[in-house]
């Protein structure tokens, strides 16, 4: 049975990654000007809603790559 260990494992895994995604959304939706920033595509028309954070993503991307390259540097 060591192969249902290794599903146990990974279910774990699996879990606190969940646990860590939804600490970090409710983080997230804390902060005031994220999701509003200039450049962030918006479209309401009744009966229709299209909204896409380009600044958002490009500012959250540059800041990752930032704190990861510092994390991880050899």
């Amino acid at each position: 049975m060591p192969e249902i260990s290794h599903f146990a494992k990974l279910f774990i895994l699996l879990g606190l990654m969940f646990l860590f995604c939804g600490v970090l959304l409710i983080i997230i939706s804390k902060i005031p000007f994220l999701g509003h920033l200039p450049g962030d595509i918006r479209i309401e028309r009744p009966g229709f809603r299209v909204y896409f954070p380009l600044v958002t993503c490009l500012l959250l991307s540059i800041v990752l790559t930032i704190v990861l390259n510092l994390i991880l540097r050899k």
